[in-house]
C-alpha cells in the first residue's frame, strides 16, 4: 500500500465514523426487563448518573421489570383468574423484589438492604424518587402490563411515566448514543 491509499482509506474511516452521530442524541435508551432487586438498582444508578453526566435517560419496563412499579397499596378489582394468580406471585412493587443471587430465603436480600443502610448508599426507593427528580422517563410497556394482568391503577405514581408500545421505545432507543438492556 503507498501513502495515498492509506490516507484515502483513512479518510474514508473517518467519514464513517463521523456519519455514526448523525441523529445521535446524549441519550440512553434502557430495556428493564428483569424484576430483581440488584439489577433493578443497577439500572436505577445508571439512569440518575447519566442525568447526571448532561444526558437524557429513558427506562422501558416490560415482563418481569413492570412488578417493581406496582404501588403495593393499590387495590384493583375486575381481573380474571390469570390475572389474580400473576398479582398473586409477582411481587408487589419494588420493596418485595429479590436478589438474581443470594437470595437465600429473603436473608441475602435483607443483608444487601442493611448493608446499602450502613454504607449510606441509596435505597431503591431514594433511587426512583431521585430519578423522578431528575427527569428519567419510564416508559411501561402495555403488552407486558397485560400480560402479567396489570392495569393502570396499579402503577406507581412518578412524574415521568408514560405507557406505550415498543415502537415508542425503538424510536427512542434509535436515536440514543447508549443502549443498554438490564
Amino acid at each position: 500500500m503507498n501513502t495515498d491509499s492509506v490516507e484515502s482509506t483513512l479518510a474514508e474511516l473517518k467519514e464513517q465514523v463521523a456519519s455514526l452521530d448523525e441523529g445521535q442524541e446524549q441519550k440512553l435508551s434502557m430495556v428493564v426487563f428483569s424484576g430483581e432487586m440488584d439489577k433493578m438498582i443497577a439500572a436505577m444508578i445508571i439512569a440518575t448518573g447519566a442525568v447526571a453526566m448532561g444526558m437524557k435517560a429513558v427506562l422501558f419496563f416490560t415482563f418481569w421489570g413492570t412488578a417493581a412499579l406496582r404501588d403495593p397499596r393499590a387495590k384493583v378489582g375486575g381481573k380474571d383468574l390469570m390475572s389474580k394468580m400473576f398479582g398473586w406471585m409477582l411481587p408487589k412493587g419494588r420493596n418485595k423484589l429479590k436478589l438474581s443471587k443470594m437470595h437465600m430465603a429473603g436473608m441475602g436480600t435483607a443483608m444487601l438492604k442493611d448493608l446499602m443502610k450502613r454504607k449510606n448508599a441509596p435505597s431503591l426507593d431514594q433511587l426512583f424518587e431521585m430519578a423522578g427528580q431528575l427527569g428519567v422517563q419510564i416508559k411501561v410497556c402495555e403488552m407486558s402490563m397485560d400480560l402479567m394482568g396489570f392495569k393502570r391503577e396499579e402503577i406507581i405514581d412518578y412524574p415521568n411515566l408514560e405507557y406505550c408500545g415498543v415502537a415508542t421505545f425503538l424510536a427512542e432507543a434509535k436515536t440514543s448514543r447508549v443502549q443498554l438492556f438490564i
